[in-house]
């Protein structure tokens, strides 16, 4: 449990900053290469080298070196767990909003 409590935390750091969720929304697309993913970013190559590695450590994208090129693809497994997290809170709040408007709509004749 500890451990997919740290993956899904290192998800959420990860998908916490605009390029890296820029660099997943493009890897939704399919693989890329570094260089495909840091040309509509306004930052160095080391900068996205380093968003990556963010990304890499967190489970989201993992990437494949062959010669000079690395490409980059989306893990999917990570992303459906974390999907699952907000899914579970989503229900959770829907049940009790669904309780509020049933409790309101007994209440509001009285």
């Amino acid at each position: 449990m500890f451990r997919q409590d740290a993956l899904l935390d290192l998800a959420f750091q990860a998908l916490a900053d605009p390029s890296r969720r820029a660099m997943v929304d493009r890897l939704a697309q399919g693989p890329a290469t570094v260089s495909e993913l840091a040309k509509p970013l306004a930052m160095s190559l080391p900068a996205v080298m380093q968003h990556l590695a963010v990304l890499e450590t967190s489970g989201l994208v993992k990437s494949q070196k062959v010669g000079r090129v690395r490409t980059c693809s989306i893990d999917p497994k990570a992303l459906t767990q974390a999907e699952h997290w907000i899914a579970e809170r989503r229900a959770l709040w829907e049940r009790r909003l669904d309780r509020l408007g049933q409790f309101l709509d007994e209440t509001k004749d009285d």
